[in-house]
């Protein structure tokens, strides 16, 4: 169909009319059978705790160390401190929480480990490197090649102590004080399994996190065939992180225009030419949505760390139980 100015225009002027219009015919959601939906949750933790140490073990095997690391050796193994925090991260551990639970573990082991010990894991490279190799895996083992994907980023709380004395004498000094209250995180889900395929973290910006999400998903070889953003990715320049072959839904902006690359035309002439099934596809985003929702509810919204790259290793933790729950 040939484009035209007016005919985006008055589209976009109507457009939230036919999203209403949309949803009143085709949203209506089935009700949850809670009952299976806790006995589907429990066979997955289960399949889950069989198969974590397994593939952390594989994860780690794939790291190749070419010297050691200078100092007394570390009494704990890498396979053995990625375990740590994946625990940690699903019990929902606060500092304290997790301290107390360390006696248990010295009791039973005869390994002293301190809280600064399982903090300091968090931004050990090698148990980064694992992690970060646990979440390949376990996309693979589900045989993604290709995929329709979709995207979405959320917010996780910070609860970083600030002592009010501190804060108030940066205030008196003219220094402004430390406000950063969350965290972003960006998931690139694959619609068919639900798996993540790319997870990125960012204290700036949620764009920061989605670009480092897209970077995870292009470095593991999988090709998207088609991926649904919000509006916050409604610009032009959104077609240029991806090929010519990635079908893109966005909503374009109220002052949207019909310039631009072919990949944008495509973009608007697939709005256009049929509205509700441009929405269908769209609003399979929400599968995203759902499963930030589970993400919370299985690990809890809140992280505990307070350096930037523990932050990150914690949020990654997240994705890879993420996937260990779809592993089945």
């Amino acid at each position: 169909m040939r484009l035209t100015q007016n005919q985006l225009n008055k589209t976009l002027e109507q457009f939230d009319r036919i999203v209403k219009l949309y949803k009143d015919k085709y949203s209506g959601e089935p009700k949850r059978d809670w009952r299976t939906y806790e006995q589907r949750f429990a066979l997955r933790m289960r399949q889950a705790a069989e198969e974590i140490e397994p593939v952390i073990e594989e994860a780690y095997s794939m790291i190749s160390v070419s010297k050691r690391e200078r100092g007394r050796p570390s009494k704990i193994p890498v396979v053995k401190k990625v375990l740590l925090l994946l625990i940690k991260e699903i019990f929902q551990l606060s500092n304290r929480r997790m301290a107390n639970m360390l006696g248990f573990f010295t009791f039973m082991t005869g390994i002293y480990i301190s809280y600064k010990t399982v903090e300091r894991a968090y931004s050990d490279e090698l148990v980064r490197l694992t992690i970060h190799n646990m979440f390949t895996i376990l996309a693979k083992r589900k045989g993604i090649e290709e995929c329709d994907v979709s995207g979405d980023g959320t917010g996780y709380s910070l609860t970083v102590t600030r002592h009010y004395r501190n804060e108030r004498e940066k205030e008196l000094k003219g220094r402004k004080a430390d406000s950063k209250a969350f965290t972003y995180a960006f998931a690139l889900m694959d619609l068919y399994t639900g798996m993540y395929i790319g997870y990125g973290t960012s204290l700036k910006s949620e764009k920061e996190a989605f670009r480092e999400a897209l970077g995870m998903a292009n470095g593991t070889g999988i090709r998207i065939k088609s991926i649904r953003l919000d509006r916050l990715y409604s610009h032009q320049s959104i077609t240029d992180e991806f090929d010519g072959g990635t079908r893109i839904y966005v909503i374009p902006k109220k002052n949207a225009t019909i310039r631009g690359s072919p990949k944008w035309k495509r973009i608007i002439r697939n709005l256009l030419s049929d509205p509700f099934a441009f929405l269908k596809e769209y609003y399979r985003r929400n599968s995203s949505e759902n499963g930030f929702s589970v993400d919370k509810k299985l690990c809890g919204w809140k992280v505990w760390q307070r350096r930037s790259d523990r932050i990150g290793t914690a949020l990654l933790c997240r994705g890879v139980w993420h996937n260990l729950m779809l592993i089945g």
